[in-house]
């Protein structure tokens, strides 16, 4: 079992940043990949971020590219996600999640944290 808590998300201006944080405890952190993935009012749970095992490679979703920079740290088994000149449209639920497979896929996650609100006004 993996136990995944996620904070620093809140309230900011359009253009503004923000700095999420998944601490995980449990199974050997190092042996999974990470993903942040996200979820708006009436939308499906969208892809956003992943990291391999040894955080050598990154995915992002289009919509994301070039603004957010997903990051860990295996020595203090974290994940972050640095969020740079949000907009309205990023603001949702963001999920952090541990899985054995390197995916841009949902189902490919088997543990996930219970979220944390990021809102974006204009």
């Amino acid at each position: 079992q993996v136990q995944l808590v996620e904070s620093g998300g809140g309230l900011v201006q359009a253009g503004g940043s923000l700095r999420l944080s998944c601490a995980a405890s449990g199974r050997t952190f190092s042996a999974y990949t990470m993903a942040w993935f996200r979820q708006a009012p009436g939308k499906e749970r969208e892809f956003v971020a992943a990291i391999s095992r040894n955080g050598v490679s990154t995915l992002y979703a289009d919509s994301v590219k070039g603004r957010f920079t997903i990051l860990r740290e295996n020595a203090k088994n974290t994940v972050y996600l640095q969020i740079d000149s949000l907009k309205p449209d990023d603001s949702a639920v963001y999920y952090c999640a541990a899985g054995p497979i390197y995916s841009v896929r949902a189902e490919s996650y088997s543990y996930w944290g219970q979220g944390t609100q990021v809102t974006v006004s204009s």
